[in-house]
Formats: structure tokens, sequence, C-alpha cells
């Protein structure tokens, strides 16, 4: 942390300086890096100085026998140990791309109507806990099921590290429960697939060619407005070398649509690249599989029991609901303790 301290001292030495606007590109790049180190040592600073307050009240407590007192200590100190946790974790976020923004993306998979709204249900699950974080929601993308749920759905996840933690629920997600869709109460075995690209900056050259994409545009379905269902303002754009697709129907003009799409295109282009440098898939944090049986990251079981298990770390908790409403941090902390 002392390294960090001294680099972030020395960039805003630098930007004292009297001609650090005279190059603007790079002005803005020293102080992106000089935020992005903030990053780490304003929390530390931060969780230093709360224990040195605790500290210093301890003896307060001890004289005087403040049992009120002694109980807001031990609750400052809980919350330190909480906020160092997730410090910890977060050191283990060192990618390039980890402090980015991200893009999620929910496929429903095998299970037809149910897997629609299995797919409904996780992108619920993931909207709730980026609230929780702090972070930014906005859905770029919807494609809605025949009878119930969605077919997929784009979101945007901006916040501090959000690709560094949403690239842990990389995969398949697999939900066993009584089918509320089935009249007859049986229960049904559901799959859907998530996947997280990194938003990629303009410091990081991904050279997309006029020639090598086809845009289509088309009349948004959905909320919005009048202008949004009147007009053929969401964009798809295929990337004909590989074969990626993107598509974005969140904005009000056709021009935003295509910028956004661009966006998320350069992130899926980027993130192959990464891919294909390594030599193992499975460390970018989940394998290119078939949205089916046995190719699951985790379970989430209502019937026969209530168990939510990660089927890499082994970890799970009975309680189903409080995943499904956000609650997924253990999930996330542990792949990054043994993967990250």
């Amino acid at each position: 942390m002392a390294s960090k301290e001294q680099e972030v001292s020395a960039l805003e030495t630098q930007m004292q300086a009297d001609d650090f606007w005279d190059d603007n590109q790079q002005a803005q790049k020293v102080i992106a890096k000089c935020n992005a180190l903030k990053v780490w040592t304003m929390p530390y600073h931060d969780l230093k100085q709360s224990f040195s307050n605790v500290e210093a009240l301890w003896p307060e407590v001890v004289e005087t026998q403040d049992l009120d007192l002694a109980q807001e200590l031990q609750k400052e100190l809980k919350r330190i140990d909480a906020q160092l946790s997730e410090l910890e974790i977060r050191k283990m976020l060192s990618g390039e791309m980890d402090s980015k923004s991200c893009f999620l993306s929910i496929n429903a998979g095998a299970g037809g109507t149910e897997a629609c709204d299995w797919a409904l249900i996780l992108s619920r699950m993931y909207q709730r806990w980026a609230a929780k974080r702090g972070w930014k929601v906005e859905v770029l993308d919807t494609v809605d099921g025949e009878v119930a749920g969605i077919k997929s759905i784009t979101l945007k996840l901006a916040g501090s590290f959000a690709y560094g933690y949403c690239k842990a629920e990389k995969g398949v997600h697999r939900l066993v429960r009584i089918s509320p869709f089935d009249s007859n109460a049986r229960r049904h075995t559901s799959f859907a697939s998530v996947d997280v690209s990194p938003e990629v900056d303009d410091e990081i050259a991904i050279e997309i060619r006029p020639e090598q994409i086809r845009i289509d545009t088309y009349r948004a379905s959905g909320a919005g407005g009048q202008h949004v269902n009147k007009t053929d303002s969401a964009v798809r754009i295929t990337h004909l070398p590989t074969g990626i697709i993107v598509s974005c129907q969140s904005e009000r003009s056709q021009l935003q649509n295509k910028e956004t799409c661009m966006k998320l295109l350069r992130a899926k282009l980027y993130e192959k690249e990464v891919e294909e440098r390594r030599s193992k898939i499975e460390q970018l944090g989940g394998e290119k599989k078939e949205i089916a049986w046995g190719s699951q990251i985790r379970n989430y079981v209502f019937q026969p029991y209530t168990l939510v298990k990660d089927t890499r770390t082994k970890y799970e908790t009975g309680n189903v609901q409080a995943v499904l409403d956000g609650e997924i941090d253990e999930f996330i902390n542990a792949y990054l303790k043994e993967f990250g």
C-alpha cells in the first residue's frame, strides 16, 4: 500500500505543474491513473482512521464501564472488519480490466418458458445486487419470452471493479423448482447462461473496419413511449468475421443505440482477444458450454430441498430467497479467493 501512496503523491505533484494541461490527452491519462490508485489508498486510509478512533475511545470504556459506548465500538469494529475483508478481496482483482464497468448478458437455455422465467429471475437478482453495491444499472436490450419471462437481456453495470466481480458469474446457472407454469405441479429443471464483458475505453485499440460489420435497424419493443415503439430506433450490429451479434434499444435515437452497440461490440472483441491469448479458457471465469444439464457453475434448488451451491468452489447456502434477492457476495468472494 505504501508504494501506491507514493505513486499517488508523485502523480498529484505532477498534476500541480504549471504546464500540466499543455497536453490535454496526457493530462487525462494521469488523472485517470491517479483516480484508479486512490480507489485503493482512500479506503485504506479511512479504515486506518476508523480503527484509530476506536482504539482511542476504548480506554474510556474500560474506565467508565459504559456499555452503550462499548456496543457502539463493537459495531464499528465489525464494520471495519467487513470493509477490510472487502479490500482484501479487491486485492485479488489485479486483471487489466477488473476495475472497469461491464456488460452482463443473460440468455435463456434449455427449459422453454421455465428457462425464460429463470432468465428474468436472474436479471432481477443481478440488478438488486448491483444496486446494493451502489452501481448504476442500465438495461440495453431485452427480448421477451413468448409466454413469460425473457429470452435474453443485456445490462450495463457501471461501477468500480464491476467487471472484476461480475466475471465470477460467467457460466451456466441451473434452477430446480416446482413449475408455476405446470398445472400438475411437477418439478422442472431450467437453465440460463450469463456472459460478462468489460467496458473498453479509448486507450485500448480495438480495430473494427466498416466492411466487417452489418448494421440492422428495427422497431424497439417494450416500454419507452410512443417514440420508441413507432420508429426504427433499435440497432443490431453483426461482426462478420467472428459472428458476434450485439443489439441495443434503450436509447431514444438510432445514433445513440448504434454508439452503445459499438461499445458493446468492442468489449466482446476485446474479451475474445484475451481468451485467445490464454492457454486455458477456464481462467477467464467460465467456459463456453452448452446451456444445459452438466455444464452449470451453480445450482439453485427449491425442491425437494432448498440449496444454492457453486459447483466450482463448493460454497453453498440454504437461503435461496436471499440469494435471488441479490445476496451473492459470498459466492463471488469464494470464487475470487480460489480463482482470482
